[in-house]
């Protein structure tokens, strides 16, 4: 079941939701340019969910397949949104049990956000586990540029494109397209 909750910004998240009726949690962050409805967050998913767990899977902002209202993306440092999905999902007040899973990008976002907030994070949240996190950008951007690898900057860059420029439209002064062919 998908939903759409807010952001302070006035933006909007969208998170989907397969619901067990548990007490049990897992909040499943997508990778860079990815969504919920990539196959190793269905995987995820459906692992989870078969052991009766509830699922909660997010997309950070524009990567539902509608653009976010803000001039704003999403980016490995940004733990607000995460944040959001989390008090969202706490809000139930039905989970005494939440394990964090992240992919690549989702899983920068999961690590930073279990750093920064380890003195206080609420107590239903139990476990943080990521996969394949890029640990320098700057030595994954360089990878992504080899031969062998050059299919998934084509990819990201593809999607990316896409949504700068409309981004550049919508906003034109605070946003310039310019030179995004030379990335």
């Amino acid at each position: 079941m998908r939903e759409r909750i807010s952001t302070p910004d006035d933006d909007f998240l969208d998170i989907d939701w397969i619901n067990n009726k548990s007490d049990r949690l897992v909040i499943v962050s997508h990778g860079l340019e990815g969504s919920s409805d990539r196959p190793y967050v269905l995987g995820m998913a459906k692992c989870f969910s078969a052991l009766g767990w509830d699922v909660l899977a997010w997309n950070c902002r524009g990567c539902s397949g509608e653009i976010n209202r803000q001039a704003r993306f999403y980016h490995h440092g940004a733990t607000d949104d995460l944040e959001t999905v989390i008090t969202h999902a706490l809000d139930q007040d039905q989970y005494r049990q939440v394990f964090l899973i992240g992919f690549s990008m989702g899983g920068s976002m999961t690590i930073k956000y279990l750093g920064e907030n380890a003195e206080h994070l609420p107590k239903e949240i139990q476990c943080g586990i990521a996969y394949s996190i890029p640990v320098s950008l700057k030595s994954s951007v360089d990878m992504l540029t080899q031969s062998k690898t050059g299919f998934y900057k084509k990819r990201f860059l593809k999607k990316l494109q896409e949504k700068v420029k409309l981004k550049a439209e919508t906003y034109p002064g605070l946003i310039n397209y310019r030179g995004f062919d030379h990335i």
